[in-house]
């Protein structure tokens, strides 16, 4: 049975979401607006190829905000979408699952390789809270032209700055500097810029 974490708090579990506070996941509220992302970024990888006018329309839809000349490769993964804004003339190749429970900020003129993972959502060590299905989120922010190699995965809270590249296959676990070469798990920068 789920404890009453939230006995004296009287916002919605959506509010506490999006202030970054712990919330409860599985809420109907926040469900409709997962099926909202779902059906939206299966719509835009149906018209990708056949319609790109349409495409771009339901991209910008789906999304915060999507600069000029943006680019994304479907499939497109996300939560919500609406917590993810993309910079102009940024290229992201297929398969980026980006968990935007927190905001997911990428910059200008940047370069995601093929199955990348950028992930907001942290969850409690302890088991109880964990299985009662609490969750909170951290922001991702990655600043103008970084270039994440394929398969790079980011974790919640991460800030990666301008100009840095990140090696195919690293975790990124802490905040990457700009003007670096970063590449590992977890990700560590090995040469400057």
């Amino acid at each position: 049975m789920t404890a009453d974490y939230f006995a004296d708090d009287p916002r919605t579990n959506l509010a506490r979401m999006l202030a970054g506070d712990l919330y409860i996941a599985d809420d109907p509220e926040i469900a409709e607006r997962q099926r909202r992302a779902m059906s939206l970024a299966s719509r835009y990888q149906t018209s990708f190829l056949d319609d790109p006018a349409a495409a771009r329309q339901l991209l910008g839809e789906l999304l915060g905000f999507a600069g000029e000349g943006v680019e994304v490769r479907p499939p497109l993964y996300v939560d919500y979408g609406t917590n993810i804004t993309i910079g102009a003339r940024t290229f992201v190749n297929y398969n980026l699952t980006a968990l935007d429970v927190a905001t997911i900020t990428i910059g200008d003129d940047c370069q995601i390789g093929p199955n990348v993972q950028l992930l907001t959502p942290t969850h409690p060590l302890e088991p109880q809270p964990r299985r009662d299905k609490l969750e909170a989120a951290r922001p991702i922010t990655i600043g103008d032209n970084v270039w994440l190699g394929g398969g790079v995965i980011v974790c919640p809270g991460v800030t990666i700055g301008d100009n840095s590249v990140i090696g195919a296959g690293s975790v990124v676990t802490k905040d990457i500097p700009a003007n670096v070469v970063a590449l590992g798990s977890p990700a560590r920068p090995v040469r400057n810029l």
